[in-house]
């Protein structure tokens, strides 16, 4: 409601925002698009304060009451309606499509059983207050009527203003669900989680430390020979791929857009929740998803550092297409599925359908923000860290890749890499997909934090030892492997969505089954991104590390 601090007696503004499907708070349509009547004083127009308001579909209506700061009102008619036959099919029909409408209620009548609707006309008001702030709102519905067609239907409300000891910081704790969201089964997930980690941290440790420590042992024997022992010695494992282990990976333009793209994400995912956790971004409507454009158009230096660097120690030459390729890779996806959806949006005349300003204004950023910064980081990272050091030679010849057990094979490992790292965020993907698709306020960033961390530290165990493996089967195509392992984790995040939609939500219809698939779809690819580049970075620091470690001729 309005400003934040009132003086007495002074106007209140209420707005009436969307309505939607109580089981999909993402559809939602204009309050006015039903019939209800607006009250009597002047229309205040409405526009979207930011950027994130327009792609939410946020529609303030002024609901033409009359409310001052502190002034009782007792029960006043403000408007009336003739309830004409359309006028009625509209109402019943939002009641059918499950439509949380304002007082709108079905019931079977008795005797023949066919349905009936009506309709609450009365709204009251119980406001609280702490000082000269709001920071309580009640409202409840009484006054039932029948909606039958030529009746006159008039519309009543009342307010009452209450002090309250509630601090205006404090306002939204009665929206939140501490039963829900610090359930035990959430605080075992994250202990069982953590506990995950340190079996992954000590497994990888034993047999890693306990491998190369016999591979060590042989390889330092192996220098004591002479030339002839040592070209008739058997050697096996990955010394004999150092030659080709730092071979730039197929696709190499396209790889490093998206390790860059996914540095970027990281540092985004990371930033946005620290921001939620330190301003309690849930409080102010749209601010979330304004944070997390705001941090994503500030961090294109980061992706073009990172994705430029790389693709120039692969000796890459194609710069400027690859530098394009990494900025707007994610925003032309991410563009293209909402505008997708957009058309359905507005065929469905949901206020989900952007705005074509708003398009513009998205356009502007991906070209006057995201792709200079884009290419200041890509400029930089290419002369400060484009020049290959790798501590082993590249053979000129590719070396032959010897046949090798089926679940050694890259495709293998690539399926079974994402297993354990969903396995630590899948009970919190419950409680993340129940606060976006049902009516819950997500509010514990801290848990989210903590899985992050865990996910991060299980992606990079994981990659590590599907990587050793892969290599002491003298098979040095490690990079695409070891990025898609960690990324993986994405494709059963979007399987478990598919559990979710079937069994979790009542939704249906061609726009809620697009809606969601599309966006979970978004979600899935970013984590994926993430995932891979968490995994690459954690898998290239310990390629680098064996191979300048052991002294290789």
């Amino acid at each position: 409601m309005g400003l934040l601090k009132y003086e007495d007696n002074e106007e209140v503004v209420l707005w009436m925002n969307t309505v939607g499907p109580y089981h999909n708070r993402q559809e939602t349509y204009a309050y006015f698009s039903l019939p209800f009547c607006a009250g009597t004083k002047e229309t205040i127009s409405h526009y979207h304060e930011t950027l994130s308001e327009a792609l939410q579909g946020v529609e303030l209506e002024f609901s033409g009451l009359e409310i001052e700061f502190k002034a009782d009102i007792s029960t006043t008619p403000y408007c009336e309606i003739q309830l004409t036959e359309e006028k009625q099919k509209a109402f019943t029909y939002a009641n059918l499509d499950d439509l949380p409408v304002w007082g709108i209620v079905g019931e079977m009548e008795e005797g023949d059983g066919t349905p009936s609707y009506y309709i609450w006309t009365h709204k009251k008001f119980d406001i609280g207050y702490n000082t000269k702030q709001i920071v309580d709102v009640n409202l409840t519905s009484e006054n039932k009527m029948k909606l039958t067609v030529g009746a006159k239907i008039p519309f009543t409300y009342e307010v009452n203003w209450k002090k309250s000891n509630v601090k205006y910081e404090d306002r939204f704790d009665k929206y939140l669900d501490p039963n829900f969201f610090q359930h035990r089964i959430h605080w075992f997930s994250i202990f069982n989680s953590f506990m995950m980690v340190i079996f992954l941290v000590g497994l990888v440790s034993m047999i890693l430390m306990r491998t190369l420590r016999k591979d060590y042992a042989r390889y330092s024997k192996d220098e004591e020979l002479d030339d002839m022992e040592r070209d008739l010695g058997d050697e096996y494992g990955w010394k004999q791929v150092h030659g080709d282990v730092f071979r730039p990976a197929s696709h190499s333009m396209l790889f490093s857009a998206m390790v860059g793209a996914g540095y970027q994400v990281t540092v985004v995912v990371l930033s946005v929740i620290i921001f939620a956790i330190l301003g309690e971004l849930y409080t102010e409507r749209g601010s979330m998803l304004s944070t997390a454009i705001f941090v994503y158009a500030a961090t294109s230096p980061v992706n073009g550092y990172f994705g430029g660097s790389l693709y120039a120690r692969m000796g890459g030459k194609i710069w400027i297409r690859q530098m394009l390729l990494s900025a707007f890779m994610l925003p032309a996806l991410v563009c293209g599925t909402a505008f997708f959806i957009n058309f359905i949006a507005i065929y469905y005349h949901a206020s989900r359908a952007i705005p074509f300003g708003t398009m513009v204004a998205v356009t502007c950023i991906c070209i006057f923000v995201i792709l200079p910064l884009t290419l200041v980081g890509t400029v930089l990272g290419r002369n400060l860290a484009g020049q290959p050091d790798f501590p082993c030679r590249i053979n000129a010849v590719p070396r032959p890749i010897p046949e090798k057990k089926w679940f050694m094979e890259p495709a293998v490992i690539v399926v079974l890499g994402g297993v354990l790292p969903f396995g630590s965020i899948f009970i919190e993907m419950y409680f993340i997909f129940t606060s976006f698709w049902a009516y819950k306020i997500y509010y514990v960033y801290g848990f989210m934090l903590l899985v992050f961390i865990i996910l991060m530290i299980v992606t990079v165990c994981v990659t590590i030892v599907c990587t050793y493996f892969l290599l002491n089967a003298e098979d040095y195509r490690w990079q695409w492997t070891s990025f898609l392992a960690a990324a993986s984790t994405s494709g059963y995040v979007y399987m478990y969505s598919f559990y979710y939609f079937f069994f979790k939500t009542k939704m249906y219809g061609l726009f809620q089954t697009a809606f969601y698939f599309g966006y979970m779809a978004l979600f899935s690819l970013a984590l994926g991104v993430m995932c891979g580049t968490v995994g690459y970075i954690g898998t290239s620091v310990f390629v680098r590390k064996i191979y300048s470690t052991v002294k290789i001729d």
